[in-house]
């Protein structure tokens, strides 16, 4: 019986244990990613900023300020920006 105890105590311990692993890891995996390089799975170049930070709200003022502009001249302003940029519309498609 005392071996049988023992087996179930430790059982549960390592069941306890693994558990907690895993919130660790989901709190750990939400700030991490903004340090991986792109190349190995993180945050790609263009990724838009996280929520709740400066740059965050303006980048959603910008995207309500061209959602509110008329078509023509959003297209005007990224052809231009395109330009400035110097990209090209033959880029490889990925």
């Amino acid at each position: 019986m005392s071996r049988r105890f023992r087996f179930i105590v430790s059982l549960l311990a390592l069941a306890a244990g693994l558990s907690g692993c895993g919130t660790v890891n989901e709190k750990l995996s939400a700030g991490m990613g903004d340090y991986i390089p792109q190349w190995a799975g993180g945050l790609p170049a263009d990724a838009p900023p996280r929520r709740g930070t400066p740059q965050y709200d303006a980048y959603m003022k910008e995207r309500e300020r061209k959602r509110l502009m008329p078509a023509a001249d959003r297209d005007k302003e990224e052809q231009a920006q395109k330009g400035a940029t110097g990209s090209t519309s033959g880029e490889a498609v990925h």
